[in-house]
């Protein structure tokens, strides 16, 4: 006798940490009702895509995913197509009208009730009734998430999420409007977790947040969470993003040099180098203020990695502001950059200002092209630095070639070294021997020879100065 199965589920995620966070959150929430997980969504009887809508681009390649994805309902029509996450937020029922094949369209806020609004739209595909089609895009400021657990898809590192929304009213960014209001997790909640994941062996953590150090719960500041995590018996390191520079402070600053479970690594968006580009984004800091948290967080941990973000091409954006802009990375210059041309998206203020003021797009994309290469270089120029150094990585999976792992070093740095599968999760010491853009490549040290002390740990901080 056959035995019967329970539903499958496929979830496909795109954007940020974020979004990887609540991928794993709607998968376990499924296994959690009677799903099983696969791998391919030709196996599914359930697929979602959960998307980013950061930028319209994003949204295109979504788009057509959604499209490629209905050929397995066409195959199999009791198939379930779910688009969750900000983009369907954004966009609601207009995805709808859009993708006709589409049969939820659900927002970030909706997603405790994943389960029971796949089953209302199952039950109704196998009782023969018309095809329903549900849109739950209701942003709720009282879900904080609590009790919802996550399908942790590695065993080697974990996203924590924190806060999500956001206060923020950034003139650029849809966030606020697709995840609502900055909505702070239950502290010890938060704990709890962090001791669960490091009792099953999971020794790097990264909180999350869309402001992340903008953290408050009745008495809990960030600061304070960030000690607490750190020190979490099992943990050997605490990582965060993505922070504001307004609320960086001295004290936060202490505890990620004092704790030495917190990586040194912070990632510090700027998004322009320009006072009136930044005003007119609503950043609510100048330049200088930017400067001087830089050099308040250089001045207390001398070895940190910075990385930043920067938009080009934001609407009235001149010549003079973006070589203001070049003139800050060449001054700061940040380990990595991610860099991006000005993206309109519907709803956002920036998309009402005066269409005159728009950079055309020859200009916008000259100008991304530009700041690529003057990040690239002056990435290259601090990974040649480092080459010779001795590190520590945590191996988090296979290389790209047979008898390689890929791994981090505490500032974040990818290294390829020799290795194996049985190595993943593991902390191999390694030398540096070379570096191709932003990956290095190492020598492995033998597991029982000691690393060698260097100091300066890193061998040429002349780049800091």
């Amino acid at each position: 006798m056959a035995v019967e199965r329970g539903p499958r589920a496929y979830v496909e995620t795109y954007g940020c940490q974020m979004n990887i966070a609540d991928g794993e959150l709607m998968e376990g929430l499924l296994m959690k009702s009677g799903y099983s997980l696969v791998r391919s969504p030709e196996d599914a009887d359930v697929i979602l895509v959960n998307t980013c809508a950061i930028r319209e681009h994003a949204e295109t390649r979504v788009l057509g995913r959604v499209g490629q994805l209905n050929y397995f309902k066409r195959l199999r029509p009791e198939v379930v197509l779910g688009v969750t996450g900000c983009m369907a937020q954004r966009m609601k029922d207009d995805l709808l009208d859009r993708a006709p094949y589409v049969d939820l369209v659900m927002g970030p806020d909706g997603y405790r009730d994943l389960p029971g609004t796949l089953g209302a739209i199952r039950s109704g595909r196998e009782s023969g009734r018309p095809r329903r089609r549900l849109s739950v895009v209701d942003l709720r400021l009282d879900e904080d998430y609590r009790g919802l657990e996550q399908h942790r898809r590695s065993n080697v590192t974990a996203w924590v999420p924190i806060q999500r929304g956001c206060d923020h009213r950034c003139t650029f960014c849809i966030v606020p409007y697709v995840r609502g209001p900055e909505k702070n997790r239950f502290p010890l909640e938060i704990l709890e977790e962090v001791r669960e994941l490091a009792a099953g062996g999971i020794t790097e953590v990264t909180l999350l947040g869309q402001t992340v150090n903008s953290y408050s719960y009745e008495h809990w500041d960030f600061t304070r969470l960030l000690r607490a995590v750190a020190r979490v018996p099992g943990l050997q390191r605490v990582r965060f993003t993505s922070p504001h520079p307004n609320d960086f402070n001295p004290e936060l600053i202490d505890v990620m040099a004092g704790e030495p479970t917190v990586c040194e690594h912070i990632h510090l968006p700027v998004q322009s180098g320009s006072d009136r580009v930044l005003r007119r984004m609503l950043r609510r800091y100048t330049v200088e203020k930017f400067m001087e948290t830089v050099d308040m967080i250089r001045s207390r941990m001398p070895g940190v990695a910075l990385s930043t973000d920067v938009i080009v091409a934001f609407p009235g954006e001149s010549a003079e502001d973006f070589e203001q802009t070049l003139e800050l990375m060449e001054t700061v210059r940040f380990d990595e950059a991610f860099t991006y041309r000005y993206s309109p998206r519907e709803g956002t203020p920036a998309t009402r200002l005066p269409s005159h003021q728009f950079v055309d797009d020859e200009t916008g994309q000259a100008r991304l092209e530009e700041l690529i290469g003057v990040t690239r270089r002056i990435q290259a120029e601090i990974n040649e630095t480092e080459v010779g150094g001795y590190r520590e990585i945590l191996v988090e999976r296979t290389g790209r070639y047979e008898g390689t792992v890929m791994g981090r070093t505490r500032r974040n740095k990818a290294v390829v070294a020799e290795g194996t599968e049985k190595d993943i999760g593991r902390y191999i010491s390694v030398k540096l021997t070379g570096t191709t853009g932003p990956t290095f490549q190492a020598m492995r040290l033998p597991d029982e020879q000691p690393m060698p002390f260097v100091w300066p740990p890193y061998p040429n901080l002349d780049h800091l100065r």
